[in-house]
Formats: structure tokens, C-alpha cells, sequence
């Protein structure tokens, strides 16, 4: 349901991936298990200067050669191991190989061989066998999109045979070191130890790892520990990488589909920031611990349709300022998620603003519930009703019908009135504050309800299916992807909280909220445990009326 229009630049073919292999050669040290690292040329046209891992393509006889392989081992693993065997040796001469009783190749072996020579026949008339069943594949990595130069690489690790001394070839690799995972990760970020990104996050995974038997032990399965194809971002100006389960990759997938390197991440409140040609965010300033980097109001519409606003925000002067200036003043109407102190004020200012020049805009919400406090009051000039569709139409240059239509969602939880929007033509879910980037939002009663709050994920859920919602647009925080599987997180998230809940009055059943928050939020700072005892108040209504316990 994109339309490829409105993309921020027009979208590229990615360079094609070349397959390639690098291998992790382990040992125990003596303060804990070390991997073996080379500083690569400074002429080289890859990661020039970089510590790397041994490795390279994968070529078409490395999947001929005979070794010995393990049943879990197909084709494309038989392969890629016996290029990392190959490569460690060209490179390092390093020789993952088995003698004719099956020990490990010696240094004598390894002299007898020339490292530019062809190394399986050499092998062969040695009577050295590769052994590819030691080497286990830990991670899948494809080169990101932006890059000129892209591997699809899988990251395979192998223990060190005994009583063989890494030689670099002085050509394409220099210096090779042993190094344990953390101490790396501290020179890399003193400057001492250049890395790139994904040699990087590869040691992050292998650092939390106390010794080679664990490592082995997670690559039971034949199964990689992740895969990432990474997206890059700019970070205040400066080129930064996310993997998926990053915070802003979402965001990126979304404004650069092909992976363009232009999108500025950083939290900025001066100007608005495109998301899509017709979609702007501009975070308003008001950053503190309940709102994160601040409120995300957001501009839907273009010159042609005029403008529409969501969520205007607390009523700042300067934020409404701006959002006069970027819509030229062509506001057709704003519409509020729910009536909390940070989404509708600046709303109502501004509808104030404009009245005041003669120009009438109307406001959309619900109105405030019977529940809500004196800072919650929302009165909305034109209450919407469940599945109204908001629209803005126009005419584009060559004479075409536009339109952007918003559909309102009623989601009741987080506050009675609080609803979500769907822009219908792209499938993108505004969700104010039902559903956050980086956080769980509050539920606080009595206008919050926790069983309602989980019915309305319910819906959500049900729309993104039904509609092909990808990108959720919260109030607080990055876009987030993959929308079906961030609702049912979200909801798995709340029902585990809940059944802690359960146990802590179970395990006290004399004690206060004070006694269950201690228990049922032991993984939270206790910092935190008086706006969680707000969330918790939630559940403990649901429980009772629901005679859980």
C-alpha cells in the first residue's frame, strides 16, 4: 500500500552481495578465551587499517573439496567452512586440518605447504584432511545497502589447533594478535583498536560468553546466533550503524527502503524532520523522564491537500511557531490522540491562534472521560467517532486526485479517550501513546485501564493484519517496523508483568503495593518503582475484576 511517490529519493538498485566467509579462531588464554585478529592493509579496499577476523570469498572449488563435515552441514555450510579453512591458512597460516589418525596438522605439516600454492591438492598429497566439522557458523552478516562493495558473509567460528603459530601473509593482513572479546571492545573504544561495525557487534555477542565450551554450546543447533543486514544513519552529521533490533532501525527501513545514507537520527526540535514526502515529525521540547526525547507531533499533507497535525503537543510557543511556518500556515484541521498535558494543549493554542486571524480550523479527539484529571480536560471542537475517516484531497500539478486519509482508531487503556490513527493509502499507524519506542507506556487509573489497554492492542493487531501496517508512528520516540510482532511483544509484556504481579501477592498475601511493586518489579530500578506502582495499580484492578487471584 506505499506509494513509492512520496519516498524522501528515488530508490536504487543495491550493488549485488558477493558470497564470502571469515572465521573466529578461538582459544583458551590465560585470563579467559581469546580470538585471533589481524590489522588489515591500509591499501586494502574493504575496512582498510581495520582488525579483522581471518577470512574471504568463497570460491567455486572450496565447494568441491573433500573434507570431513559434520550431518548438519549442507552444501552452502560445507563451503563456506572450507573457505575459512583456506583462507586462515593463505592468510595466517593457520591450518585447520586432520592427519591420517586424526590429529591436528602440525607445524611441520604447514611448512611442507606452500600458502601460494593451490591448498586442497596440497592437502590431498599430504594426506591432510580439511577438517570442516570443526568449524561452526555463529553469525550472518550482509554488507549494508549504502556501501559500494557488499559480502553476504557468514561469521564462523573454530578452535585454534594446538601448537601452531599465526603467520601473517605482510599483504593483506598484518599482525596478528590474540585478544580476549572485552578487552578488544575497550581498546576499540579508546582508540587504539580500529574495528568496523560488524566485527564490533560480533564481539559484544561473543564477550557475554565465559569460555569456548559455552560459545559451542549456543551453536548446537546449525543455527547462526543472528543475522543483520545493517542500516546506516547520521548521528548529529556522523555516520552511524544500527542491526534490527536497534531502536532506529525501523526508522531508517522506513525513510530509505534502498538504504541511502541521509537520515538524521538525532532528537532536534529546531525543524521538522521528512519521513516520507507528505509525513513530517517535529519533536516538540519538552524532554524529561515521562516524555523521552519529547512529544512527536506529526504534519500529514503536502501544498497541494494543505495540512494536517497530530498532536500539537504542550502549548510552547516556539514549537507552535514552527509548525505554522513548515505547513505555510495551510492548517485544515488537527486531531489529538487523547487529552494527556503533552499532546492536546498546543492544539488548542493553536486552533486559538488561528481563530484569532479569522481563520476557523477545526480540532478532532475524543473528549476527555469522566475519569480524567483537571490537567487531562479535553474538549475537542469536533468530536470524531470509532472508524471516522479524517481526509485531505487536492489536485497535484498534472491535475490528479490526492488524498491522505487518517481513520480513528479508539484504543481506551493508556488514557479513556485516547485514540489511534491509520493513514490508509500507507498503511502507517499513528499510535500516540498506546504503543512507545523504548518504553512501556503508563496505565493509570482510574482514567487508565490495563483490560482495556489489552483489548485495544487486541484491535490494533487486527488492523495491522488486515490493513499490512508495517511502521507504527508513536508519540515518544523513532518509528518503529514490523507492527504485528511489536503489538504481541507489547501484549506477552504486560500479561508476564501481570502474572509477576500475581505471584507477589500470592508470595505476600498480607502485604501492600508497596511489598508487591519490590517484588513484581525486581528487574527494574528502584528508582522507577513509583510511576511502575501506577502501571501496577492497573493490573491489580484487572486482577481483582477478573478474579485472578
Amino acid at each position: 500500500m506505499k506509494r513509492p511517490q512520496y519516498f524522501l529519493r528515488e530508490q536504487r538498485q543495491p550493488v549485488a552481495t558477493r558470497r564470502a566467509a571469515t572465521v573466529l579462531l578461538l582459544r583458551e588464554g590465560p585470563e579467559g578465551m581469546q580470538v585471533l585478529m589481524t590489522r588489515r592493509s591500509e591499501k586494502a579496499s574493504f575496512a582498510p587499517g581495520a582488525y579483522v577476523f581471518p577470512g574471504g570469498a568463497v570460491d567455486p572449488g572450496d565447494g568441491q573439496a573433500s573434507g570431513v563435515f559434520r550431518d548438519g552441514q549442507d552444501a552452502t555450510a560445507r563451503a563456506d567452512a572450507m573457505a575459512a579453512i583456506r583462507e586462515s591458512f593463505e592468510e595466517l597460516g593457520v591450518l585447520l586440518c586432520k592427519r591420517a589418525d586424526g590429529s591436528w596438522a602440525t607445524q611441520t605439516d604447514i611448512e611442507a605447504l606452500d600458502r601460494s600454492g593451490p591448498f586442497f591438492e596440497q592437502c590431498q598429497r599430504l594426506g591432510l584432511t580439511p577438517a570442516a566439522n570443526e568449524v561452526h557458523l555463529l553469525a550472518h552478516w550482509i554488507t549494508d545497502r549504502d556501501m559500494p562493495k557488499r559480502f553476504d558473509v557468514p561469521f564462523l567460528v573454530a578452535p585454534m589447533p594446538p601448537g601452531q603459530t599465526p603467520i601473517a601473509d605482510e599483504a593483506e593482513q598484518f599482525e596478528p594478535v590474540w585478544v580476549a572479546p572485552q578487552a578488544a571492545l575497550d581498546a576499540h573504544r579508546a582508540g587504539r583498536f580500529f574495528m568496523i561495525f560488524p566485527t564490533i557487534r560480533t564481539l559484544e555477542r561473543m564477550a557475554v560468553h565465559a569460555n569456548i565450551d559455552a560459545v559451542m554450546a549456543a551453536l548446537a543447533n546449525e543455527r547462526p546466533l543472528f543475522v543483520s543486514c545493517p542500516r546506516g544513519g547520521l548521528v548529529k552529521g556522523q555516520d552511524e550503524r544500527f542491526m534490527e533490533h536497534d531502536m532506529a532501525f525501523a526508522e531508517l527501513e522506513m525513510v530509505s527502503p534502498d538504504g541511502q545514507l541521509f537520515h538524521e537520527l538525532s532528537w532536534q526540535h529546531e525543524r521538522a524532520v521528512p519521513l516520507w514526502r507528505h509525513v513530517q515529525r517535529l519533536t516538540a521540547p519538552n524532554a524529561n523522564v515521562m516524555t523521552g526525547p519529547g512529544t512527536n507531533t506529526y504534519i500529514v499533507g503536502e501544498p497541494a491537500t494543505g495540512y494536517a497535525i497530530i498532536d500539537a503537543g504542550p502549548a510552547d510557543d516556539s514549537h507552535l511557531d514552527r509548525l505554522e511556518a513548515i505547513t505555510h500556515g495551510d492548517i485544515r484541521w488537527l486531531v489529538c490522540t487523547h487529552s494527556h498535558a503533552d499532546h492536546s494543549p498546543g492544539a488548542v493554542a493553536l486552533q486559538q491562534r488561528l481563530r484569532a486571524r479569522g481563520i476557523e480550523v477545526p480540532l478532532y479527539g475524543v473528549p476527555s472521560g469522566p475519569n480524567a484529571g483537571p490537567a487531562a480536560e479535553f474538549h475537542p471542537s469536533h468530536p470524531v467517532t470509532d472508524e471516522q475517516v479524517l481526509v485531505l484531497r487536492g489536485r497535484s500539478e498534472a491535475g490528479e486526485e490526492i488524498s491522505h486519509s487518517l481513520r480513528c482508531i479508539f484504543t481506551p487503556g493508556h488514557a479513556a479517550n485516547h485514540v489511534c490513527l491509520l493513514l490508509e493509502e500507507d498503511a502507517l499507524l499513528f499510535s500516540g501513546d498506546h504503543i512507545l519506542n523504548g518504553s512501556t507506556t503508563i496505565i493509570n487509573p482510574p482514567d487508565g485501564h490495563m483490560d482495556d489497554y489489552l483489548k485495544s492492542l487486541d484491535r490494533l493487531a487486527s488492523v495491522a493484519e488486515a490493513e499490512g501496517v508495517s511502521y507504527i508512528l508513536p508519540a515518544h520516540g523513532h518509528v518503529l517496523g514490523k507492527a504485528g510482532a511489536v503489538i504481541a511483544h507489547l501484549k506477552a509484556h504486560r500479561l508476564a508483568r501481570e502474572a509477576k504481579v500475581i505471584d507477589a501477592m500470592r508470595a505476600k498475601p498480607e502485604g501492600d503495593e508497596d511489598d508487591w511493586v519490590a517484588l513484581a518489579y525486581a528487574d527494574t530500578p528502584s528508582a522507577l518503582w513509583p510511576m511502575a506502582k501506577r502501571s501496577m495499580a492497573a493490573h491489580l484492578q484487572r486482577i481483582r475484576d477478573l478474579g485472578l487471584v
